[in-house]
């Protein structure tokens, strides 16, 4: 079985060696500036763990498939950017910052297309199996994007909403790259779903965590600015609990915080993260990426993994869970 080093090296030398560049340069210049810039590739990684349970050699018909789930996960994040009113990502300027939105827009199109023909280097027997987990993921993202929009005008909504909404716009993706490598190596569909299931548990402990270093992070090392959660009043998982845990006075003090414009954001951040230390949430957080760190790893139970595949995909969720950035 494959490392986790060697596998995201080969990931990285995957799409180091793919070039994203052509004309019209404003069209493609800007698939090549977000996927240059970096970001955890966890999800091609995952993907060729998966497969590397089974089969030892990484050859084009999963390497290019698992690809395409980091440049259709790219394509998301111009056009999250734009809906989020992001500056920055990774540390560097958004693609609709440095260029425009329509360019943004554009260019994302064509990432989404791009990412279909790299799929189809799947070979034709399970090429079949790939797309329709793939389709079916796609429209999961985009629905739970519309539910985090959705959320945007509810004052408060429950934790179960708040899950549901990070499992189809998150955990989809990142699950569906751990079933496609099981699909791709061939395995059984008792292992696919056990794997499948292990990805959606990670990618709740993954966005949780997510939100968690939006306030508790260091920006330089995280790539974003901390805080843009709370100014942008985004229905966090930090804010989620907030709200279910609050007194009725402290509900109405963090409504008056939300209503504060973000021009005064650094005043409305001190004063969120003030009322987030008095119902104790960023401990909760914390026990709360355990939980689903925990049930990960329990999903992986129907499996018959040898030490070394067990080893592996614990190492993975730790990377993942357990992150600084």
């Amino acid at each position: 079985m494959k490392s986790l080093d060697d596998i995201f090296d080969a990931v990285r030398k995957g799409i180091d060696s793919r070039s994203l560049k052509a004309e019209p340069a404003g069209l493609y210049d800007p698939i090549d500036y977000i996927v240059s810039i970096g970001g955890k590739r966890i999800r091609p990684a995952l993907c060729l763990l998966t497969y590397s349970l089974f089969k030892d050699e990484l050859d084009d018909s999963v390497l290019t498939p698992a690809l395409a789930l980091e440049i259709f996960h790219a394509f998301t994040l111009l056009h999250d950017d734009i809906m989020d009113k992001a500056d920055m990502r990774r540390g560097h300027e958004t693609v609709h910052k440095k260029w425009n939105e329509n360019t943004a827009i554009l260019s994302g199109d064509v990432m989404s297309i791009k990412a279909y023909e790299w799929l189809c280097h799947a070979g034709e027997e399970k090429l079949p199996a790939v797309l329709n987990l793939f389709n079916r993921t796609a429209a999961q993202v985009c629905e739970g994007q519309q539910y985090d929009m959705d959320f945007e005008d509810i004052p408060a909504i429950p934790m179960k909403d708040y899950i549901m909404m990070i499992g189809l716009k998150t955990s989809a993706l990142i699950a569906c790259a751990a079933r496609m490598g099981a699909i791709l190596a061939g395995a059984d569909r008792k292992s696919a779903q056990a794997l499948y299931d292990y990805g959606w548990m990670l990618g709740i402990a993954f966005q949780i965590t997510d939100d968690y270093l939006d306030v508790y992070g260091d920006s330089k090392v995280f790539g974003k600015n901390t805080g843009g959660d709370i100014t942008n009043n985004k229905k966090s998982w930090l804010l989620v609990e907030s709200l279910s845990r609050a007194s009725e006075l402290q509900r109405e003090k963090i409504f008056k915080i939300m209503e504060m414009p973000a021009s005064e954001a650094p005043e409305k951040i001190r004063e969120m993260m003030a009322m987030y230390d008095e119902l104790g949430i960023r401990r909760l957080a914390e026990m709360a990426i355990e939980e689903y760190y925990n049930r990960a790893l329990y999903a992986l139970k129907p499996l018959s993994l040898s030490e070394a595949g067990y080893a592996g995909l614990k190492e993975y969720a730790v990377r993942i869970t357990y992150r600084k950035k």
